[in-house]
């Protein structure tokens, strides 16, 4: 095992100058063509002629505003435009009343509000006479009017309402969903500024298939407004199908000459059907649909407010992180789950089956890259465990959200302390532009986090040396040797015995520091099985693994009653080179990074700190262990 933490001055962009031992021979003179395969420089600057992304972008690729109808009656009156400020670094009012800001700017956002009767509940909550000529939006009037739980009780039935296809027929008309649409796109237009912040065009498809399973998808659009104003977005008043999703955005692209594509999330919430082998209304899934998802899906959110899905503890039971922000009693109406389902919701299951899927249909269907947003309905983006504005403004802060409800259908309930502060993306784009951005989304050199800034480069190869960690260039010497987070492995080249991976992480300067970085495999065996293994593969400290072969735990600094911690454990960035050591090159598989942080308060600590009339419940999380998961690198027997 490879295990090298090294503790060298600290970089942002984890691009420094290269030391002079990666440009030189065994006889340390200088070798031309090291320098031109890792900088292609032409002459002394080691950044000139530089073309690879140098730093990642973060930003929300997942946002909800007063446009939202669910949003708008839950009591969010803040727009696109203020949310658009917001993710610029302005200081804004939320929706109850609180002034809120960003610790830093975010370098891009989608603003992904519902397509279905897009803008539309804010004339019903206005008292438009020919919306409200229909009893139940006269009813949802009444009760969006009265505020607090009667506001909350509409919200939940518009849910309901959505996901077993009983809308009112006055929210659906085309003509109207058009000409909100037109008018989000300047709003989102205005906000563009190429290099310095980039407004995206998206929005969700809300599919609540057989009523509150969680199919949705965000759609974002590599295109301006002039594209993206020729085709009415796809509402689930159309379809709840995401075949259907596809063929409209293949419809989309024929008309337009545009780029779309698509990101599910929430799987755990499908009740079993994100990762099925069969579709939502029952029918086997065949080549077709394996080569569909896999173009127009290239990315899954793996975390978000409503619970992280990266893996779950049952499938996982050896994997000690596995147990993270977990929304697992049932689907977004939470409707118990049935034995089984949870197979299918997650993700590392999902790249697994993937893998038995493309011996079958020839593509993999969930070859996919992983990302974080918030999925806040409130306008405001907040993925800090210090600065935490909830899923709603009802669970916006103040001492009553220690005993409130996030979700309530019929009693069954999912309470406001067990929202996640999470997550946000990360885009190794070469420039801050649409085109940059979505290109980057679509070749999935991307990575989401769980909130923290954390910079993580990970490449995968067949030559990298112990010597490749001890430099500051990890982007240079990565792409100069190997592939990118998202990619594919090269063929190995004659005499390599296994592939090796560069894994170099970076703390958010407002975080905890790092514990460890990890690569977790997954892999089918020669008996078709699917199997999964971690392997820690740098830590901070003078840490080893017991007999178990497990790391000891880092330790905890947090103070739970004044919610606060120190950075006297673990270790500002981490890099290594790893090789695998039971590489079979016969088996398909593939590889991510996953870097975990010490543990830091939670935002439920932050709220105990600063309400002290707060009342949490005594089986409250007050801690977390914040972490980043890389898009995955994939190997190929057949190459």
């Amino acid at each position: 095992m490879t295990r090298r933490m090294v503790s060298l001055a600290l970089s942002t962009t984890l691009l420094a100058s290269p030391l002079l031992a990666q440009v030189t021979t065994d006889a340390g003179t200088i070798d031309p063509e090291k320098i031109e395969r890792f900088f292609n420089q032409p002459g002394y600057s080691p950044y000139a002629g530089r073309s690879f992304p140098t730093r990642p972008l973060w930003g929300e690729q997942h946002l909800h505003t007063s446009w939202s109808p669910d949003a708008f009656a839950g009591g969010t009156r803040v727009g696109p435009d203020d949310a658009l400020r917001y993710a610029e670094g302005e200081e804004i009012t939320s929706s109850t009343g609180q002034q809120v800001k960003l610790s830093r700017p975010y370098d891009w956002m989608v603003v992904a509000d519902h397509s279905d009767a897009l803008g539309i509940v804010a004339s019903i909550y206005e008292g438009d006479p020919a919306l409200l000529a229909d009893p139940v939006l006269k009813r949802w009037h009444d009760g969006m009017q009265k505020g607090g739980e009667s506001a909350t009780a509409v919200v939940m039935e518009m849910i309901t309402a959505q996901g077993e296809g009983k809308v009112p027929e006055a929210m659906t008309d085309p003509e109207t969903q058009m000409d909100m649409w037109t008018n989000m796109t300047g709003i989102v237009e205005s906000h563009n500024k190429p290099g310095q912040f980039t407004a995206l065009i998206g929005y969700e498809w809300t599919s609540n298939y057989g009523g509150g399973n969680n199919l949705h998808r965000n759609v974002i659009y590599r295109d301006d407004k002039y594209f993206a104003d020729q085709v009415r977005p796809l509402t689930t008043f159309d379809t709840e199908q995401p075949r259907e999703l596809w063929d409209w955005m293949q419809a989309y692209e024929d008309k337009t000459g545009g780029r779309l594509l698509a990101i599910p999330h929430n799987g755990n919430l499908s009740n079993g059907l994100m990762f099925a082998t069969e579709t939502p209304d029952g029918n086997p899934i065949d080549t077709e649909w394996a080569e569909s998802r896999a173009r127009w899906e290239p990315l899954y959110e793996v975390t978000q407010s409503k619970g992280t899905s990266e893996q779950h503890p049952s499938l996982a039971p050896s994997d000690e992180f596995a147990n993270f922000e977990l929304w697992d009693k049932g689907n977004l109406n939470v409707v118990p789950k049935e034995p089984g389902m949870i197979e299918y919701e997650y993700a590392r299951q999902a790249l697994k089956r993937g893998l038995l899927l493309e011996d079958e249909f020839g593509t993999n269907p969930f070859k996919f890259g992983l990302v974080g947003s918030t999925d806040d309905h409130t306008g405001v983006s907040s993925a800090e465990e210090n600065n935490f504005w909830g899923k709603f403004p009802a669970s916006e802060p103040g001492p009553e959200r220690s005993t409130g409800n996030a979700f309530d259908f019929e009693g069954r309930t999912v309470k406001d302390w067990q929202l996640g502060a999470s997550g946000l993306t990360a885009v190794w784009a070469v420039e801050n532009t649409r085109a940059a951005i979505w290109d980057a989304m679509k070749r999935k050199e991307v990575y989401g986090t769980t909130g923290p800034r954390i910079g993580l480069r990970f490449f995968g190869g067949w030559e990298f040396e112990e010597a490749d960690a001890l430099g500051r260039n990890p982007g240079t010497i990565g792409y100069g040797k190997g592939v990118p987070m998202g990619a594919d492995l090269m063929p190995a080249p004659e005499g390599a015995s296994a592939p090796n991976f560069l894994v170099a992480a970076l703390k958010d300067p407002y975080s905890g520091n790092l514990d460890r970085i990890q690569i977790i495999k997954g892999w089918v065996d020669a008996e078709g099985e699917m199997q999964e293994k971690i392997f820690d593969v740098v830590w901070a400290g003078d840490r080893a693994p017991g007999e178990d072969g497990k790391l000891p735990p880092v330790g905890d600094t947090v103070d739970v009653e004044n919610a606060s911690f120190t950075n006297t454990i673990g270790a500002p960035e981490l890099i290594t080179v790893w090789t695998d050591p039971e590489f079979d090159p016969a088996l398909d598989a593939f590889y991510y990074a996953r870097v975990i942080e010490i543990p830091t308060p939670r935002w439920t600590a932050y709220d105990a700190a600063y309400f002290e009339e707060s009342d949490f419940p005594e089986d409250t999380v007050m801690k977390v262990t914040e972490r980043a998961y890389s898009s995955p690198i994939w190997y190929s027997a057949g190459e």
